[in-house]
């Protein structure tokens, strides 16, 4: 049995992630230990005016979203592209919770990088209003890169998979069935 965290990453509180994070922590449930959480329900500073010069205290949503990562076995990003990568206020509960002493450490005087998530498996879900292969192949898949590499890889949290469901605005609610299917089949198989 795993323990997997479902992130809603969208800050709308009603949206296709929400209705796709929800469908999947259900089906994922059966078999597994999961809990949940959206982006659209936390409430924290999100601007980091003084960056990381001066450490802000981590606000009761932080601390909890904190928690959650520590206790999971499994990250589930499910995340709307929009201008290309992750919404701002998901950007901000990485920014404000994947720090120093949490999510990595430097070692030495050379400063060796140790990866502090290590262990930790993830599956990202996106949706996007451009067709698929427009948005991976020719506008360079950002989200992507940004979630795999520059946040999970460097905490040592090792991507399994990555799905992409658009374009979402003009998607036949046929479409967004077989989205729902594919999204249970992802949950059953993990």
């Amino acid at each position: 049995m795993k323990k997997i965290l479902v992130i809603n990453a969208n800050p709308k509180p009603q949206s296709l992630c929400k209705s796709i994070a929800d469908l999947y922590s259900q089906v994922a449930g059966v078999k597994h230990n999961v809990q949940s959480v959206a982006v659209a329900n936390m409430h924290f500073e999100l601007s980091l005016d003084q960056g990381y010069d001066k450490v802000l205290p981590l606000e009761p949503d932080l601390l909890r979203f904190q928690e959650q990562v520590i206790w999971c076995d499994h990250l589930v990003i499910i995340s709307p592209v929009w201008w290309g990568n992750i919404p701002a206020k998901f950007k901000g509960v990485i920014d404000r919770t994947f720090l120093p002493g949490f999510a990595f450490k430097y070692k030495g005087k050379k400063g060796r990088l140790e990866k502090l998530l290590h262990g930790r498996t993830s599956q990202l879900i996106f949706t996007l209003d451009t067709p698929v292969f427009w948005y991976k192949y020719v506008k360079g898949n950002l989200i992507y890169k940004q979630l795999k590499s520059a946040v999970l890889g460097f905490s040592g949290i090792k991507n399994l998979s990555s799905t992409y469901f658009g374009p979402v605005l003009s998607s036949t609610e046929e479409k967004r069935d077989k989205w729902l299917k594919k999204t249970q089949k992802l949950a059953s198989n993990i």
